[in-house]
């Protein structure tokens, strides 16, 4: 894998650990800004709807920059608005600026994707898709906990500094690494890749139900993944000092998955779907009816990770070469696939939580979400395999 692939997945490292961190810090937010803690966990679902809207939007703008500035403005917007965060005392003005890093993250990110066709060969797009989601694992594996603890001896603010300076290696990877002209389309580009022939792509069958599995399998992964510190202490009676532990694990394991996947996600997707979907399904039952044996939550929170991770970058990678037609816009839909699974499984989650099925019910609903996708794959799994011949632009 190339050089560049490398240093665009420690801007996405960075990128992560500020979606993942606040989980950590709501409750000192809300104290320093004198809100309650429900307003201020509205930062974390102000993120996941910049991100949501984000993509489309941002790829649009940016479709006809050269990747490296369109690449190089968004990590930049993002530092900014982290140091904005950093110094304000009003929780609007923080609200604001979570809404602005979305917005610059999602750009970011569906760039980077688009850019990836650039860089590897047309059948090694799982492969370079695993490197770039290397950073967000990286960043479950270590910045997420490393936000958290700096949080907690200095402050909230201190680890808003952190990530503004991550961002500048990150700058300068991108300027380094990401040569001037990749991923321009000249103004005189030919009818084929036209902004409105990019979205028309959103017609097709295989990509539609690409992005649907995507999302759906996304969605189970973190319904469980939000609400893993209460399983941890009050369904298997650990301590809190083991909910880093079970969070370091879980990140253990995504980073395992999309590296199984990113070997086979390319030729061999159907034999990830075929095999990894229904072990998955099966792994959330076995979670939701054994959490409360400690050894069984640990081994399974790394399998179920391993699992989610391996199967859902595979989709996302069956996105992106669906979307062969949509050069500058196909990460985008990779991106909103996987953040519509992001903000969606939570809430879904969240509801069982008040309706009496206690800490487990993040885990059902997880199974669920699996099923549902298994019962729409499995049947049409022929749609998502590889055409004979296919590439990605």
């Amino acid at each position: 894998m190339p050089l560049p692939l490398y240093l665009l997945a420690v801007a996405i490292f960075a990128m992560g650990t500020s979606e993942f961190m606040l989980a950590g810090l709501v409750p000192d937010i809300a104290t320093s800004l004198d809100v309650s803690v429900g307003a201020a966990g509205l930062l974390t679902s102000a993120f996941a709807v910049g991100m949501i809207v984000g993509a489309p939007l941002m790829a649009a703008l940016a479709r006809r920059w050269p990747a490296r500035a369109g690449l190089l403005g968004f990590v930049l917007v993002f530092a900014v608005s982290h140091v904005v965060g950093a110094l304000t005392t009003s929780f609007a003005v923080l609200l604001a600026t979570r809404v602005v890093a979305a917005l610059a993250n999602a750009g970011f990110l569906a760039v980077a994707l688009s850019t990836t066709t650039t860089l590897v060969a047309s059948d090694q797009r799982g492969r370079a898709l695993a490197v770039l989601l290397s950073g967000t694992t990286a960043a479950t594996i270590a910045g997420v906990p490393g936000g958290a603890l700096l949080g907690t001896v200095l402050s909230w603010r201190a680890t808003f500094w952190a990530i503004a300076l991550l961002c500048l290696p990150a700058a300068v990877g991108v300027v380094k690494g990401i040569p001037a002209r990749v991923g321009k389309i000249p103004r005189d580009a030919p009818d084929g890749t036209s902004l409105r022939d990019e979205i028309a792509q959103l017609v097709m069958p295989r990509l539609v139900l690409v992005m649907l599995l995507g999302a759906l399998v996304n969605a189970a992964t973190f319904a469980t993944f939000t609400f893993l510190a209460p399983i941890v202490t009050d369904t298997t009676g650990l301590g809190e000092q083991w909910v880093p532990v079970v969070l370091v694990l879980f990140g253990v394991g995504s980073f395992v998955g999309v590296t199984l996947a990113g070997r086979l996600s390319d030729q061999r997707p159907g034999i990830v779907i075929a095999v990894g979907g229904p072990l998955l399904l099966l792994g959330w039952v076995a979670l939701a009816t054994q959490a409360a044996q400690p050894v069984a939550l640990l081994l399974l929170v790394f399998v179920q990770s391993t699992l989610s991770f391996a199967l859902g970058s595979t989709l996302i990678a069956r996105v992106l070469y669906e979307a062969a037609g949509a050069p500058t816009m196909g990460g985008s839909y990779a991106t909103a696939a996987l953040n519509i699974g992001a903000a969606g499984g939570p809430v879904i989650a969240a509801a069982t939580l008040g309706a009496g099925a206690g800490d487990l019910g993040p885990v059902w609903v997880s199974g669920l979400l699996v099923a549902v996708a298994l019962l729409i794959a499995l049947p049409l799994q022929r749609f998502i395999t590889p055409r004979a011949g296919q590439t990605v632009r």
